[in-house]
């Protein structure tokens, strides 16, 4: 198979869905309603708007099998994608049809909330798509606020080998251009005082 070839799947579920199949779209919104979800409502913070987006990007998947091109990634990414796309376009009419005369700041605070919300889905993305032993890890010393000794015991290894699971679930988050804040740092993994 070549390098850049889809995942058998998803070239499947693409015939499926071009042939009009119902029960693919079905099988599609299982596999992904979830994540459309959860991304938009992560950006919009607002349930009705969220299962809008919901509604709208099946729709749009049911009515364009062929907009997805495998070359730029799975089923999986593009309908990710259309979340992201369609979730910003909801934000910024929502919000730019409120902000009035005082544009200028309010388009300011719309466009740092469209970074933040971008960067937070794609942090859940790559939290959910690292290999478990990594995710494990992260959790520990950020959801439970753990320092590595402690992730170390609980995961059953060495603290060079949590130290190590954590530098690679960090360096991989890193690439979501999340902005930490002060308090995201958890216990023990501060700078060397």
């Amino acid at each position: 198979m070549a390098k850049d070839a889809p995942p058998r799947w998803d070239r499947r579920m693409q015939q499926r869905l071009a042939r009009g199949e119902a029960a693919a779209l079905g099988e599609l919104y299982d596999r992904f309603a979830v994540l459309v979800h959860s991304q938009a409502h992560r950006m919009l913070d607002d349930e009705d708007a969220a299962d809008q987006v919901t509604r709208e990007v099946f729709g749009y998947v049911w009515e364009n099998p062929g907009a997805y091109d495998p070359r730029h990634g799975s089923m999986r990414a593009w309908v990710a994608r259309l979340t992201h796309r369609r979730s910003v376009l909801l934000l910024r009419s929502t919000h730019g049809a409120a902000a009035g005369a005082g544009a200028g700041s309010r388009a300011e605070e719309l466009e740092d909330r469209v970074f933040r919300a971008t960067a937070a889905a794609r942090a859940d993305y790559i939290v959910a798509s690292m290999p478990a032993s990594l995710r494990a890890a992260l959790e520990l010393a950020y959801v439970q606020r753990r320092d590595y000794r402690q992730a170390a015991a609980d995961l059953g290894v060495t603290g060079d080998e949590a130290r190590r699971r954590l530098r690679l679930g960090l360096q991989l988050l890193s690439t979501a251009n999340i902005r930490p804040s002060a308090d995201s740092v958890p216990p023990g993994y501060g700078p060397a005082s």
